[in-house]
């Protein structure tokens, strides 16, 4: 078996297609659709499918589904008020929420499911405020444009690859950030050498990462770098030496 194939096989392995089966959609996301209209009432703009599904990068290692639900602009309420509001709706009713940096996870049905409240920006954009727990503060940012750039960048199968090294390895990495690190560190690469690519990826976060100031493609003003404390990103560092260093990719990824 060829490094390629070797590499192939690992994304066959934990690649989850986005299509959402009729079972899923009509038994899980189209009543939990409802439950959260009904606590968002009147404010409510949309719930849509976001994150590695709609990306087309999603793995089974990770949560199952990521809904995005939109609230509009004129919503009085603050993103902290609105994160911890949808937070008491879904554990009073039962079900085990935990906070996580900008959306809420649960378990239905042995599903996990990341629930992202946002508050629609004035005017016609897609543009949305986030609250990020783990700050304490807001972001403006653009799900949809990260959608669209994930998608037509060519780079399913690198993302993929480093999404399931980052789940082995039991490291702190938000998507957004690991898939704008992911399209800035092959730009000009070949994408037919997955094999080679993963370890340029290596290369890159042991070497560039910890200093590399990753802008929000859909707002200069978001630093996705700054996602992560100093002492996290050293540990993806850290962890990517280790990996470079292997002889034998089952001892890299497996």
């Amino acid at each position: 078996m060829t490094s390629d194939e070797y590499v192939l096989k690992i994304v066959n392995k934990y690649h989850i297609q986005s299509a959402i089966d009729s079972y899923t959609q009509n038994n899980l996301i189209d009543p939990l659709k409802q439950f959260i209209s009904q606590w968002a009432g009147e404010c409510l703009t949309d719930i849509h499918l976001s994150g590695s599904r709609a990306k087309g990068t999603a793995i089974n290692m990770s949560s199952d589904l990521d809904l995005f639900i939109s609230l509009k602009s004129s919503t009085n309420n603050t993103l902290k008020e609105i994160y911890d509001s949808l937070f008491f709706y879904i554990d009073s009713a039962g079900y085990k929420a935990r906070k996580q940096n900008v959306s809420i996870g649960v378990n239905i049905y042995g599903k996990q499911i990341d629930l992202v409240p946002a508050k629609k920006r004035s005017g016609n954009t897609n543009d949305h405020s986030l609250f990020l727990s783990k700050r304490e503060t807001w972001i403006q940012t653009n799900v949809i444009e990260h959608i669209n750039m994930v998608k037509n960048s060519g780079r399913a199968t690198e993302i993929v690859l480093l999404k399931i090294w980052r789940k082995l390895h039991k490291l702190d990495f938000p998507s957004i950030y690991l898939e704008l690190t992911v399209i800035e560190a092959l730009k000009g690469i070949s994408k037919d050498t997955p094999a080679n690519n993963f370890l340029l990826l290596l290369d890159y976060l042991r070497d560039e990462f910890i200093d590399k100031r990753v802008v929000d493609p859909a707002n200069s003003n978001n630093i996705i770098s700054d996602d992560l404390y100093r002492y996290e990103k050293e540990a993806i560092q850290k962890k990517a030496r280790d990996s470079r260093s292997q002889k034998y990719w089952e001892k890299i990824i497996w």
